[in-house]
């Protein structure tokens, strides 16, 4: 039946813990529910009584990336009306912790009793993806609280204050409460894996690679949206264990709370206005896992198969990895990461475009999976870009091999525009991919944003695309059309298309990434009026949300009054949707910089569809940026590093 539903929990998220919750606040042990560390389940039921009862749920909200507020009420006295008179307060943390507090609103004394029933499995998330948890296990008394152990792990909980009772045999816990009148007494709860020191975030450490900065302006959607993005990232960061300086992003929430090579490296790109120190250990932490050897395989970033939708078969996105590694080294060179850090890291920068060179051979196109799978649009986007990135930086630290990558990239776009172009009456469409035999895949499909994604180089300038000028607004018109443009943001599948599902993950469902991508794509290409569609759907999408973003939701066309419909499988939050929050955000000022050269170029949005918008605590050339861009589009730099001059 697949996987248990995301869409209906609030998911707390401090990395390498979570807690995931219904919006009733009892933990039941049902689906997902539960705290947990390192992707294994240490408590999956607390159901929690007052005075015999088990509180009312009024409301449920998430307080920050990792903690949830869960409020009840309850009625002591049987005469006293209608109204509650005891309010029932959790406060759940990523990290094991919930805080329980009791407040009284009567005018006399109250003695409550209070019990709390708790149970685990030990399950680990994949058993409970695939619904092969298992029973709960049999608790034992431990200090001031219980215990459960299985074959590879155990887990406790302890309390403070102690309970006044304990039985294992039904793992519940007792307290008797005096709440004076007005007053209120604090239950704390801690669930640790036995062994284990209490978790200490990344996020919580004064170490976090990301700038925390801030939006404000005439749109108060941008400013929540910034936030919750920037806490969504911190609460996704991982460290290296055998190199703990180097950070970068696990690919989402609860499914995929790992290192994914393609997605850790797209969101690091799209987060370089917040710094470039989390670029820096996602790349160290690539170069480690780069393959070596004498085969065709060595230079390339190893990555997992990824379903391609019903047209096509699995991608690689180790192929995509290894093309987005020199790309993001040499972008993050113009945001400022120091010389000594893109002197450590070229070589294995060299080793991918090598990679490229070598599989390409004496062809033109990269296929992808390598060897003989189909010419994909969106991979021939990645390489040309790689590649004309590479060579500016390989040219900028004085390193041969820049003329062979630009010959070559000239090549491509040479024969992309006449071998990916498919006439019509209409003006034509890219293809989503070209077959081994070289038979078009004529679908339209959001992948094609790539093409517009072309990357920056010295001096402010973008990188040339695969598509020439009358090609480009043919594409930037499909985008903004109703069968791309959902109203909520960017389909994967053009709704008009054979085999188009609105929850298709591939074949129609809106990925925030893809929108982001297609957002500040357009928005660069000068198609302001598309850019401004997709990225007020998105910022819509993103307050039905509560601003945090899912990376995908149903591509059901936006009506008055509707909603987004939620993927029911989708990872919330989720690196890539998260880092898109900041694409979209900061294209709006087209902050485009070349620090090795001390310039920074501001290229905002001409008609500022948002109105008036003042960023602050950006990062570049690693200090402090602000910028205020009004209403008819002009910029001013408010704070910049020394030295640091404004081009054009």
């Amino acid at each position: 039946m697949g996987l248990p539903a995301t869409h209906t929990v609030l998911i707390c998220v401090g990395l390498p813990g979570l807690a995931i919750s219904t919006e009733q606040g009892q933990l039941t042990g049902q689906g997902l529910e539960g705290f947990y560390r390192s992707g294994r389940r240490l408590l999956s039921r607390c159901r929690l009584r007052v005075a015999g009862y088990e509180p009312v749920a009024v409301q449920a909200r998430m307080a920050g990336a990792d903690r949830a507020r869960f409020v009840g009420t309850l009625r002591t006295s049987p005469h006293g009306g209608p109204d509650p008179d005891v309010v029932v307060e959790r406060v759940r943390h990523a990290d094991g912790t919930e805080l329980i507090t009791l407040s009284s609103s009567t005018s006399r004394p109250l003695r409550v009793p209070i019990e709390m029933a708790l149970g685990t499995d030990l399950a680990d998330l994949g058993a409970i993806a695939s619904g092969t948890s298992g029973p709960e296990l049999p608790a034992s008394v431990h200090d001031s609280g219980l215990r459960w152990s299985g074959p590879t792990a155990t887990s406790t909980v302890t309390t403070d204050p102690p309970p006044t009772d304990m039985l294992a045999a039904t793992g519940l816990l007792r307290w008797e409460f005096e709440l004076p009148p007005g007053g209120s007494r604090t239950l704390e709860l801690r669930v640790r894996e036995e062994g284990e020191a209490p978790l200490r975030t990344v996020a919580r450490s004064a170490t976090s690679p990301l700038a925390t900065a801030h939006a404000s302006g005439d749109d108060p959607g941008i400013q929540q949206l910034l936030r919750t993005s920037i806490e969504d990232l911190q609460a996704l960061l991982l460290r290296d264990p055998a190199h703990p300086m180097d950070t970068y992003l696990a690919a989402g929430a609860p499914w995929r709370c790992g290192l994914a090579p393609a997605e850790a490296l797209a969101a690091a790109r799209m987060t370089l206005p917040l710094g470039s120190r989390l670029a820096v250990g996602t790349l160290r932490t690539l170069a480690r896992a780069q393959l070596r050897g004498p085969d065709g395989r060595s230079g390339m970033i190893p990555g997992a198969r990824r379903d391609a939708g019903t047209r096509l078969p699995p991608s690689c996105t180790g192929t995509e990895a290894t093309l987005l590694f020199p790309a993001l080294l040499a972008e993050a060179h113009r945001w400022g990461l120091p010389e000594p850090d893109v002197e450590e890291l070229l070589p294995a920068a060299e080793r991918c475009l090598s990679w490229l060179l070598t599989n390409v051979g004496d062809g033109t196109y990269l296929c992808d999976p390598q060897p003989g799978g189909p010419v994909r649009c969106e991979t021939q986007a990645h390489a040309h870009r790689a590649a004309l990135l590479g060579a500016d930086l390989l040219e900028a630290c004085g390193r041969p091999g820049a003329a062979e990558l630009r010959e070559w990239a000239r090549r491509l776009r040479e024969a992309f525009r006449a071998d990916f172009w498919i006439d019509d009456r209409s003006g034509g469409r890219p293809a989503a991919a070209r077959l081994p035999d070289g038979t078009p895949v004529p679908h339209l499909v959001g992948t094609a944003a790539h093409l517009l994604d072309t990357g920056l180089l010295g001096g402010g300038r973008l990188a040339p695309g695969l598509l020439d000028r009358v090609q480009t607004g043919q594409l930037a018109r499909l985008l903004g059309a109703p069968a791309m443009d959902s109203g909520w943001g960017l389909r994967g599948l053009g709704a008009k298309e054979t085999g188009y599902n609105p929850f298709g993950h591939r074949d129609g469902a809106v990925r925030v990434h893809e929108t982001a991508v297609a957002v500040a794509g357009l928005a660069s290409a000068g198609y302001e009026k598309e850019a401004s569609s997709l990225l007020r759907g998105a910022l819509a999408a993103s307050a039905a949300f509560g601003h945090r973003l899912p990376e995908m939701y149903a591509g059901e066309q936006r009506t008055e009054g509707s909603a987004p419909l939620p993927h029911p499988a989708a990872c919330r939050p989720a690196a890539t949707a998260a880092a898109a929050g900041v694409l979209l955000v900061t294209t709006l000022a087209g902050i485009r910089p070349d620090t090795p050269a001390g310039k920074v170029a501001l290229h905002p949005w001409p008609g500022m569809p948002l109105g008036e918008i003042n960023l602050t605590g950006l990062r570049v050339a690693g200090a402090p940026f602000s910028v205020r861009v009004s209403r008819l589009g002009l910029a001013m730099v408010e704070e910049a590093a020394d030295g640091l001059q404004l081009g054009v």
